[in-house]
């Protein structure tokens, strides 16, 4: 339903951490660049690590990072946004293709989880195609940098991953760590092949900090130059979305965005690939929830079936507890938009356990009769609004107030869980933000904010009350 011509953007965001790790003494050459080091989560013989790498000189075109361990002990065991290589205590991260320009000022985030034995000690020293980069300045001077240390506040209280802990499906309720229904709220990305300058340090901040959202749905289309055309750079930055919304306490959707072709079973193949590589990545992570097929259309039930039943047990062989979404027939509508119904799903379920099913809908164009079927549909199945918005189908057209107030209330009095199509800048009416937000750092102030994005940060910052016993 929502076709964009947007242009391709590069990836410039930061990872989320509770501590920034910078180097003393080290000197920048005169083209000058910065990298920021920081460990995400450590256990007994292993850590994950984010490193931002700023080029403070001139504009580059293709990348090495070198980054030299204390010792060999120290080892690169898997990495994202770039290609990973060691010898001996020095790893090498080089750039991929959507990353390979860094212009004066840019910057790029990179990861990767790593093993050690004995202590963890930071990195010794970090280049950038040969120069020596700093831990702290900015400044492309030649002078000493002093040492400091500067820690990243989480979100006050405590965080919606912190409360729910691991989610699972109960009767017709996704259910929270004690056993209690919860409906989750939040914001789902444009296509990250388009907009991907809008996830970055202060964008997921402000969802967190100011808008309180507890969900961040990771759309990731799989054709319309997505991720058939770069499976393991699609892969590696969804992955590292998925980090920063955990760094956030937020929940982490992955959206599978099968829209045209139709038929998930196109996808087959992809799909039991991608999902094998992200379930094993995010297996021991607690805000993970798979969305296996986006919005299935001209297709049958029982082939979108089949797909699940096929994909499903991928995910389970490495993830066997998180919760898996089922994209429905006609847009994820329940059949409602090519003429069916709920029935279709409530007669012939999906052969496995801990499931949900997706309902998509767009105020301006879908009404009473659709949110008759969900009020029918949600006495026997479990449903998870996985995409809404608050136009036409088209992902344009006029706002549509009244009917989107309809749709929240008849959603908050269910108890079902909603991603609203989208966060980002994009120049049409569906979007939260006014177009060239995204350039900017502010996120949330009522002067970006379209009248869409104005009502759902309202809707969505209000208390949630998560229950816990």
């Amino acid at each position: 339903m929502k076709r964009s011509t947007a242009v391709l953007a590069a990836c410039a965001v930061a990872l989320g951490s509770a501590a920034t790790i910078t180097l003393p003494n080290a000197v920048a050459a005169a083209q000058g660049c910065k990298v920021d080091y920081t460990v995400t989560s450590q256990w007994s013989g292993g850590f994950q690590a984010g490193v931002k790498v700023t080029n403070l000189g001139d504009t580059i075109s293709g990348w090495s990072l070198t980054i030299a361990f204390p010792n060999t002990s120290q080892r690169v065991s898997q990495g994202w946004n770039a290609t990973w290589t060691q010898s001996g205590s020095t790893a090498t991260a080089t750039n991929v293709d959507w990353n390979r320009t860094l212009g004066t000022g840019g910057s790029t985030d990179l990861g990767f989880v790593g093993s050690y034995s004995g202590s963890n000690p930071t990195p010794t020293s970090f280049a950038l195609n040969g120069v020596v980069c700093t831990g702290s300045t900015t400044s492309t001077s030649t002078t000493t940098t002093t040492t400091t240390t500067t820690t990243t506040n989480p979100p006050v209280g405590r965080t919606p991953v912190e409360i729910n802990g691991q989610l699972r499906v109960c009767g017709v309720n996704l259910c929270n760590q004690y056993n209690r229904p919860i409906q989750l709220r939040g914001m789902s990305t444009h296509g990250i092949q388009w907009f991907d300058k809008c996830y970055n340090t202060n964008s997921l901040n402000a969802l967190a900090n100011d808008w309180k959202s507890d969900l961040f749905r990771i759309a990731m289309y799989v054709q319309e130059q997505g991720y058939e055309t770069n499976p393991s750079g699609f892969t590696n930055r969804v992955n590292s979305l998925v980090d920063m919304a955990e760094a956030r306490g937020m929940y982490a959707m992955i959206d599978f965005h099968i829209l045209t072709p139709g038929d998930p079973n196109y996808n087959i193949d992809r799909a039991k690939t991608f999902f094998a590589a992200v379930a094993q990545r995010n297996a021991a992570k607690k805000n993970v929830i798979y969305e296996i097929a986006n919005e299935p259309n001209g297709v049958s039930w029982a082939s979108i079936k089949s797909y699940a039943e096929q994909v499903i047990p991928v995910i389970r062989a490495a993830d066997p507890d998180a919760v898996v979404i089922v994209g429905t027939r006609a847009w994820s509508s329940l059949g409602v938009s090519e003429g069916s119904n709920e029935s279709e799903v409530i007669n012939n379920p999906v052969n496995a356990t801990n499931i949900m099913y997706a309902f998509h809908f767009y105020a301006a164009s879908h009404k009473d009769n659709y949110r008759a079927a969900v009020s029918r549909a949600a006495q026997r199945l479990p449903l998870f609004v996985t995409e809404f918005g608050t136009v036409l189908a088209t992902g344009g057209g006029t706002f549509d107030r009244a009917s989107t107030v309809a749709w929240l209330d008849l959603l908050d009095s269910l108890k079902i869980g909603y991603a609203n199509w989208t966060y980002s800048d994009a120049n049409e009416s569906s979007a939260a933000l006014r177009p060239g937000t995204c350039n900017g750092g502010d996120y949330s102030s009522s002067g970006v904010l379209t009248e869409s994005g104005a009502l759902l940060k309202s809707r969505i910052s209000t208390t949630d009350n998560f229950p816990t016993s």
